[in-house]
């Protein structure tokens, strides 16, 4: 009897505070991935252009940062959608758990890759994984061969592999919060991280000392957190030609007059090379959606048609001339059908 009296009083009291929203807000308000940002920014402008609902109010906070503040709760003080450049983690659905956010719909949208790019006057360079995690991991193997680590000591290029240029270590990069940091750590540093085999072998023996050693950047200046700003990333990289700067292929594709994007382990980062799956650094593309606040702030649903509408995301669509990887044909009916039937996260 207790228990159901608890139910019912958090049933009642999310009932009012999302009831409370309509009367609060009446634009959808989008939060999250940078790398998703210009995708969704482009959607909203056009569904705001194309129909009778406000433009929805996009903002750039990263990916970690934009599923903190979407699982804060329901209401209008919290927003209704969050992008996303990784799938959500099982911690964070939690979070929205325990704040009354039990329905949330999962759209994956596309593919990007991650590019480490540099000024396009600058000489091209071809790099592998193995490279990029010894220039820019905080602990390397020792150059004794003791199967033991030590901290850091590259400071060009050419430290790293001879037949690299001799110019200085500078690359600039998203922080810990953007999920192209998370995917960057996991698809290049760790992928040239476990070609080393005894560090491969600690992966079944201690699952976080890996993490640890693959995944952690360098601390010295080596690399150097630039914030969510792609655009003050491209500035800096023609302002220094040495450096190098880590972000989504579809900035790249946007910017393809100031930057070029290296090749890694001989793949070029292209759209056909991202969405056949032989460029080695991808990672697909989300956006979340709060069950209970459609319906209630206008256009949500609308806004969600148009997304997933082939003129948008289809690889003859505009967001494909955007820079996104679309879904191929099966998987994007599926997603869509799934959309329209607000079918809930299954983890």
């Amino acid at each position: 009897m207790k228990r159901s009296l608890i139910s019912t009083t958090l049933a009642m009291a999310t009932l009012v505070s999302v009831q409370t929203a309509s009367a609060a807000r009446d634009y959808i308000s989008i939060v999250g991935s940078s790398t998703v940002y210009p995708f969704a920014t482009v959607v909203a402008e056009r569904f705001g252009k194309s129909t009778a609902f406000k433009t929805p109010k996009v903002e750039s906070t990263g990916s970690g940062g934009g599923l903190k503040l979407f699982c804060q709760g329901l209401g209008a003080q919290h927003p209704d959608i969050t992008n996303s450049s990784r799938r959500i983690k099982s911690s964070e659905v939690s979070m929205c758990e325990g704040n009354g956010i039990s329905g949330i719909v999962e759209v994956l949208i596309g593919y990007d890759g991650i590019v480490l790019a540099n000024a396009s006057q600058s000489a091209a360079i071809s790099l592998t994984r193995k490279d990029i995690f010894l220039a820019l991991a905080k602990e390397v193997p020792n150059s004794d061969g003791s199967n033991t680590l030590m901290a850091n000591p590259y400071k060009t290029w050419r430290d790293v592999n001879p037949a690299l240029p001799a110019t200085t270590i500078e690359v600039l990069g998203p922080p810990p919060t953007s999920g192209t940091r998370d995917a960057f750590a996991e698809l290049a540093l760790e992928g040239g991280c476990k070609q080393f085999p005894w560090i491969a072998a600690m992966k079944k023996q201690d699952k976080s000392a890996y993490k640890k050693v693959c995944h952690t950047v360098r601390e010295d200046g080596r690399y150097i957190e630039a914030g969510e700003n792609d655009n003050l990333i491209v500035q800096k990289l023609n302002a220094n030609p040495d450096a190098f700067g880590v972000f989504g292929f579809s900035f790249l594709d946007q910017n393809a007059d100031k930057v070029q994007g290296s090749a890694i382990d001989g793949q070029a980062p292209t759209f056909d090379s991202i969405s056949d799956g032989s460029y080695p650094v991808s990672r697909p593309l989300y956006f979340y959606v709060k069950k209970a606040h459609v319906n209630v702030i206008p256009g949500i649903e609308e806004y969600l048609a148009e997304f997933t509408n082939d003129r948008a995301w289809s690889e003859d669509g505009y967001l494909a001339d955007k820079g996104m990887i679309p879904l191929g044909d099966k998987a994007r009916r599926q997603m869509a059908q799934d959309v329209r039937a607000l079918k809930n996260l299954s983890m």
